[in-house]
């Protein structure tokens, strides 16, 4: 892939870790600014900053929880949008790339900003009830198994997308786990995890005709 059809969204140099600090500063982040008609994949991702692999994964993520997973082809895009962020965070790489076909992914402002109306109320309780639990869970050596278990559900979503609310669910686990990570709150780190383990399990038994 050349130059033309990727876009760098890293810093130079500074510590990944630094970002956005609450889920309502990364929603006040990527909403549309000024006159704005419509909100590009690249103006969201730079707005939230590119030094914060947890706060760069969390707002596709926590957008497919809302209504937005409705509209056609989203979850899709925001299924490969989050591997390929959740691959590169497994890799530890410190510059981040994303193909153009992904950045140059546009949404309209009134519906991004529909969908970010309804995520205020539960992102305001997420936010105040973050008081730094089971911080282990986020500790360097397990943030892997979140980045692992986060690249392995994105990359299910593009399948599951027909399957009215399966996306939207396992986004919120996605989501849960990344704000664990970004306020390193194990509790929500962990509730991700037994939200993910329960929705695929009821998934596999439904398709094996089990339930």
């Amino acid at each position: 892939m050349n130059k033309a059809e990727t876009l760098s969204l890293a810093a130079a140099t500074g510590d990944m870790d630094e970002g956005p600090s609450s889920l309502c500063d990364v929603l006040d982040r990527v909403a549309p600014q000024g006159d704005e008609d419509r909100v590009s994949v690249e103006d969201m991702l730079r707005r939230i900053g590119t030094r914060s692999f947890p706060a760069i994964i969390l707002a596709p993520s926590v957008l497919l929880v809302s209504p937005l997973s409705g509209i056609p082809t989203v979850p899709s895009l925001a299924g490969l949008l989050v591997a390929v962020l959740a691959l590169q965070a497994l890799l530890g790489r410190a510059h981040l790339w994303l193909p153009g076909f992904l950045t140059r992914r546009q949404i309209g402002a009134a519906k991004l900003q529909r969908g970010l109306n309804w995520l205020r109320k539960p992102a305001g309780w997420m936010d105040r009830y973050s008081q730094g639990r089971l911080r282990i869970l986020s500790s360097r050596p397990l943030r892997w198994i979140a980045y692992l278990v986060t690249f392995v559900l994105a990359l299910s979503w593009p399948l599951l997308e027909i399957v009215p609310f399966v996306t939207s669910f396992s986004a919120g686990a996605v989501s849960m786990i990344m704000f664990g990570l970004m306020t390193r709150d194990g509790i929500y780190i962990l509730a991700g995890y037994v939200q993910s383990i329960v929705l695929y399990s009821i998934v596999v038994c439904l398709w094996a005709g089990v339930l």
